[in-house]
């Protein structure tokens, strides 16, 4: 790597991790790109050559946790039994994502309210497909009832982010959550053969 190329990378992963900070403890309206600037020693000049913008870096930071997530989801999925069992762990960790303040804030709050669709096709870009092809081996192996796979991952997508949505903004995020993953673990129960 070229002592230039070095640069860029090391000033991107710096404004990186001070949004990623700042945007998960204080939000992105109460970010200031001033400070952020100031704390990894950098102009707003240079924040909006590698981003655009304010909006660019919180969708960078979108699409960073994004890449987490799925990583931890699939990880969820390995470490369970697999098959159906897999898919329900996967399905529940979910879930648990939503009582993480930085998931919490970024990806539940403040990524949709700037992003718009912008968050929804970031989202349904990295996780949707798996949970379409999940779904169709598991009909095909007679696990699961048949239907359409897409219109079924849509569905089952749909409603865990609006319980992760429900858990994020409750009074009381456990209580929430726990009601949550026994309704997800009925939901899924209906599914079966």
């Amino acid at each position: 790597m070229s002592r230039n190329a070095d640069r860029i990378a090391r000033t991107t992963r710096a404004l990186l991790d001070s949004a990623r900070r700042s945007f998960a403890t204080q939000g992105y309206a109460a970010t200031s790109m001033e400070a952020l600037c100031a704390e990894v020693g950098l102009t707003r000049g240079a924040l909006y050559h590698h981003f655009g913008g304010k909006e660019g870096l919180l969708e960078a930071v979108v699409r960073e946790i994004d890449v987490e997530t799925n990583a931890r989801l699939d990880a969820a999925y390995e470490a369970g039994p697999g098959g159906w069992a897999g898919f329900r762990e996967c399905c529940q960790a979910y879930l648990d994502l939503a009582l993480e303040p930085e998931y919490q804030r970024v990806m539940l709050r403040d990524g949709p309210a700037v992003l718009g669709q912008r968050h929804r096709d970031i989202d349904a870009a990295g996780s949707l497909q798996p949970i379409i092809d999940g779904l169709a081996e598991l009909m095909d192996e007679g696990a699961l009832r048949r239907t359409d796979p897409e219109a079924l991952a849509r569905m089952l997508n749909g409603a865990m982010i609006d319980a992760a949505l429900w858990i994020a903004t409750h009074d009381d995020p456990l209580a929430a959550w726990q009601r949550a993953r026994e309704v997800l673990d009925r939901l899924l129960d209906g599914l079966q053969t």
